[in-house]
C-alpha cells in the first residue's frame, strides 16, 4: 500500500511541474517550415510511446503470468520448437515501424528543403547569414543593409537565406521558424523558411564552436511588410556606412550587441559562392585556355627536341 502511494505522489509531483513549464520552442511553430519539423516530433514521439507502453504491459503480464511461485516443484516446461506467428509478429512490427518512420523523416526533409508551402510563386528574400567568433552577421543585398546580431524579416513572405561561417563550423537555427543547417567556410548553404505570425523569435547556434557558444545567439523580429519597409528606409537614413575596416573588427573574436550598417560586406569581401566559391576550380572557358596553354608549351618542346636531334 505504502509502495502505492508513493507512486501515485511522484506522478502529481512531476505533472505538477510540467504545467508551470513553457511549451518547448520546437512544439511551437509559428510557420510552415516549423510545423512539419514539429509535427515529425509528435509523430514520432507518439510512435515510441506507442511501442513502450505495448512492451511494458506485455512484460508485465508475462512477470506476473509466468513468475515460479505460480507453478509447482515438479513442473517442467513443454518443448516449444517454435511459432511462425508470433516469430513472425516480432520481426514484423519493427520493420514496419522502421519503414514508416523512414518515409515519414524522407518526405518531411524534401518539404523543409523546399520553399515553404504556398510561397512558391514569391520572389524570395534573400538574406545571407553568415557567422563569426561569436556573433552573426544578417546582408540584405536587395536592401543594402547589413545587421549584426539581429534579424528583421517581413511576415507571410519566403525568405531564402544563403548559410556560410568566416570562421568555424556554426549552425544556424531558428526553433520557431525553421530547422538547423550547418553554415561553414568555402561553401554556402541554403535554408527557407516564413514567417505566419508577427513576434520575436529566438535564434542562435547550435553547434558547439569554443568558449562563447553561450552568448552565439540573435534576435528574429517578424513584422508586417509595410512595417519592414519602413525599418528599410529609416537605416538608410541614420544608419552609417559599412566600411572594409570595420567589418574586419567585427570579426575578432568577443561578443558584440546589436548593429545596423548601410551597405553589406558582400561588396569587398563576398560570400563563397560561384566564381568565389572555396571548391571552385576556374571556368569552362579557363580551363580549356589552360589546355590549349599545355598543348602549345608540349608543341614547343617537341619541335625544340627534334631540331636538337637532327
Amino acid at each position: 500500500m505504502k509502495l502505492k502511494w508513493t507512486f501515485l505522489t511522484i506522478i502529481i509531483t512531476i505533472a505538477t511541474v510540467l504545467t508551470g513549464c513553457e511549451p518547448l520552442l520546437v512544439l511551437d511553430p509559428k510557420g510552415p517550415q516549423a510545423a512539419t519539423t514539429a509535427n515529425v516530433i509528435w509523430i514520432s514521439i507518439i510512435t515510441m510511446a506507442i511501442v513502450v507502453v505495448v512492451v511494458l504491459v506485455m512484460l508485465t503480464n508475462m512477470l506476473f503470468k509466468y513468475r515460479a511461485s505460480k507453478q509447482p516443484d515438479d513442473y517442467e516446461p513443454p518443448h516449444i520448437e517454435g511459432n511462425k506467428y508470433v516469430e513472425g509478429i516480432i520481426v514484423g512490427i519493427p520493420i514496419l515501424i522502421v519503414a514508416f518512420l523512414s518515409v515519414v523523416s524522407i518526405i518531411s526533409t524534401y518539404q523543409v528543403e523546399a520553399t515553404p508551402e504556398g510561397y512558391e510563386d514569391q520572389e524570395p528574400l534573400v538574406i545571407y547569414a553568415s557567422s563569426s567568433n561569436w556573433k552573426w552577421h544578417f546582408s540584405y543585398p536587395e536592401q543594402d543593409i547589413e545587421t549584426v546580431n539581429y534579424l528583421f524579416i517581413p511576415t507571410n513572405q519566403a525568405v531564402e537565406f544563403r548559410l556560410y561561417s568566416h570562421g568555424t563550423i556554426t549552425s544556424f537555427w531558428i526553433p520557431q521558424l525553421a530547422g538547423q543547417k550547418y553554415a561553414m567556410a568555402d561553401m554556402v548553404n541554403t535554408l527557407h523558411l516564413a514567417a505566419e505570425v508577427p513576434g520575436d523569435y529566438m535564434g542562435r547556434n547550435a553547434n558547439f564552436n569554443g568558449e562563447g557558444f553561450a552568448e552565439n545567439t540573435f534576435n528574429v523580429t517578424a513584422m508586417p511588410q509595410t512595417e519592414f519597409d519602413q525599418w528599410v528606409d529609416d537605416i538608410h537614413a541614420t544608419a552609417d556606412p559599412l566600411t572594409e575596416e570595420t567589418f574586419n573588427e567585427l570579426l575578432e573574436p568577443g561578443h558584440l550587441g546589436q548593429m545596423t550598417f548601410t551597405g553589406t560586406h558582400l561588396e569587398f569581401a563576398p560570400a563563397p559562392e560561384g566564381e568565389n566559391g572555396g571548391h571552385h576550380h576556374g571556368s569552362p572557358d579557363d580551363s580549356e585556355e589552360e589546355t590549349h596553354d599545355h598543348d602549345d608549351e608540349h608543341d614547343s618542346d617537341s619541335e625544340e627536341t627534334e631540331h636538337e636531334n637532327h
